[in-house]
């Protein structure tokens, strides 16, 4: 749970950040409802990554190669 920025206090909710790819910078806009589908999540030294889906297409065979087996 994260607290609201110094100063609002109000009890709504947090305004929609805009998501940004962590490769190529490609945004998605403001998304209330997380990435689009076709978007990958990534949690690289516990920091949640997103990447869009031109990078995940182009680096499948790196992010694959990273999974445990259970997962393949």
């Amino acid at each position: 749970m994260t607290s609201p920025p110094a100063g609002r206090d109000d009890g709504s909710a947090a305004d929609p950040q805009p998501l940004v790819c962590d490769r190529c910078g490609t945004s998605a806009g403001a998304l209330a409802d997380g990435p689009p589908l076709t978007w990958t999540c990534s949690v690289e030294n516990g920091v949640r990554r997103h990447f869009c889906e031109s990078c995940s297409r182009e680096n499948l065979r790196a992010i694959e190669g990273r999974l445990d087996s259970d997962w393949w």
